[in-house]
């Protein structure tokens, strides 16, 4: 007959006893129970990751096609500069239309996750489409690429507003966050054969066992296997 467990709220108040005088923080307490863990042969259950979901092919054309027959400009161009660069929803409202480099087709990200800088490129496709959307902010004395007709960057909430309504419109079975989308391109530019070392520095992963190799990369390098491919995009 197995013999009933004590409470675990009675038997942390006995531990207290043993534990009080030792004046315990919480990095000694840690550190108590991954050694009794050990001494107990507890194993720590593994929790299984599902892989995040990625759109196809097919449903992003559904998708776009939406978007597109919608005519609302600015949306669309959301909508291409998240699937092109990449870039998180809170990098996409931060971006100032000083940040965008048309000769080089790159877009500076200023303390994107993990407070750092990097470079992003677009394709030479998307300039001129690009350019225009800008050239209309400026006009409008706009500071940031993407401003509400208030005169407002974007908020989080109001990009995944936007693609939340074209998914729905476009009937997916999922919604496509801004971060849908980015793990669709880096996917697909992985799909396409290009290496990882290429694929981090504008990516904004750090990836520790890789780190060395990574910084000896340029963004030269990454943008020119980028603009090899960026032709054969769905969208």
């Amino acid at each position: 007959m197995i013999k009933k467990r004590t409470s675990a709220k009675k038997k942390a108040k006995e531990l207290v006893k043993h534990l009080r005088g030792e004046r315990p923080d919480y990095a000694y307490l840690k550190s108590v129970f991954q050694h009794l863990r050990v001494e107990l042969e507890i194993e720590v259950p593994k929790t299984s990751k599902k892989l995040p979901y990625v759109p196809t092919e097919e449903e992003l054309k559904r998708y776009y096609d939406v978007v597109w027959k919608a005519k609302n400009f600015q949306d669309m161009m959301i909508v291409k500069t998240l699937l092109y660069t990449g870039v998180r929803v809170s990098e996409l409202i931060n971006i100032q239309l000083t940040d965008v480099d048309f000769n080089y087709c790159q877009i500076r990200i200023n303390k994107g996750k993990g407070s750092k800088d990097r470079i992003v490129p677009f394709p030479h496709s998307f300039k001129e489409t690009l350019a225009m959307h800008a050239d209309s902010m400026k006009k409008k004395y706009a500071i940031y690429l993407f401003e509400s007709s208030w005169k407002k960057k974007y908020t989080d909430r109001g990009v995944r507003k936007i693609l939340a309504k074209y998914s729905e419109e476009a009937e997916l079975a999922q919604n496509l966050s801004p971060h849908k989308l980015r793990h669709f391109l880096l996917t697909w530019l992985k799909k396409q054969g290009i290496d990882d070392a290429l694929i981090q520095p504008y990516s904004g992963h750090e990836s520790r066992k890789s780190l060395e190799v990574y910084s000896k990369l340029a963004i030269t390098d990454a943008q020119q296997k980028y603009n090899e491919v960026i032709n054969k995009f769905p969208i």
